[in-house]
């Protein structure tokens, strides 16, 4: 499988351990950088280009991933997110990136150099790649709304139980 890759500063080293781990792994392992320390670097450059190149990918009939790293994991995540066709799922444990994958279908995975250790972060990422979408009709359903006001901005209809509460 390609994965596509970027972090900022506090995510190099990750990067680094995870570009060649992927390889070990018999992955393709896409850089979008950084390749080098640069402590005023800005993670959008990098992780913006990494989720396109998924989305990209994806539209073409590519089944490709991606991961984004940061301190947090946090602005990574954002700013994959900002990409249409992303749904990048910050994930600080096995089960969060099981869920990503099989309840939302998740295409980028994001977390957090700092946050916790490399075997940990590693293991997230392998999880993460590994599970499959469950494709249940409910999740399909989400993912649509998801998807449909990515590209309309119109809300989905309010369900019948939340009908006469809304707010003016």
């Amino acid at each position: 499988m390609r994965v596509h890759l970027g972090s900022d500063h506090a995510g190099l080293e990750l990067k680094d351990h995870l570009v060649a781990w992927l390889r070990e792994q018999g992955h393709e392992p896409v850089d979008h950088g950084p390749f080098v320390y640069d402590a005023l670097d800005d993670y959008p450059v990098f992780c913006l280009r990494a989720a396109e190149a998924v989305a990209a990918e994806r539209v073409a009939g590519e089944d490709s991933l991606g991961v984004v790293i940061g301190g947090s994991g946090n602005g990574e995540q954002m700013a994959a997110n900002k990409v249409q066709g992303v749904r990048c799922a910050l994930v600080w444990s096995e089960e969060t990136a099981v869920l990503a994958r099989e309840h939302n279908d998740a295409n980028v995975v994001s977390v957090g150099g700092r946050m916790h250790s490399v075997e940990d972060m590693t293991r997230f990422v392998e999880v993460f790649l590994g599970t499959d979408f469950t494709g249940d009709e409910r999740h399909v359903r989400r993912i649509g709304q998801l998807a449909s006001y990515e590209t309309t901005r119109d809300l989905p209809p309010l369900p019948e139980s939340a009908r006469g509460h809304e707010q003016g």
